[in-house]
């Protein structure tokens, strides 16, 4: 899976997956990306794109839907069989009723 994230300033970010044997120590190609967008120091983001050899629509995970929320709800999420064959969500839509920092409660 590959994945590009376009910043608001117009910057694009790359990012692979990165498997490992246990499943929950892989990278997503999502969140390899944003990471890379988030340590060069961005925090507007328009857009990410996703693609993977499947001839699939390749959809983010759940960890990648939440992580992409955070940052941007109204993210456009691009998720294609091919550069000619894509749907379009926003990350809202992709994880409606999403968890955010006002969820969280601090309580001395």
């Amino acid at each position: 899976v590959g994945a590009c994230v376009l910043c608001a300033n117009g910057n694009m970010y790359t990012g692979a997956n990165v498997e490992n044997a246990t499943y929950g120590a892989t990278i997503c190609a999502e969140r390899n990306a944003i990471n890379k967008a988030i340590l060069a120091g961005e925090k507007e983001f328009e857009a990410i794109a996703i693609m993977s050899s499947s001839n699939d629509y390749t959809f983010p995970c759940g960890i990648c839907r939440q992580v992409m929320v955070e940052f941007s709800p109204e993210m456009k999420v691009i998720v294609a069989k091919n550069t000619e064959d894509y749907k379009v969500f926003t990350a809202a839509e992709l994880l409606p009723h999403f968890f955010n920092g006002d969820d969280i409660k601090w309580e001395q």
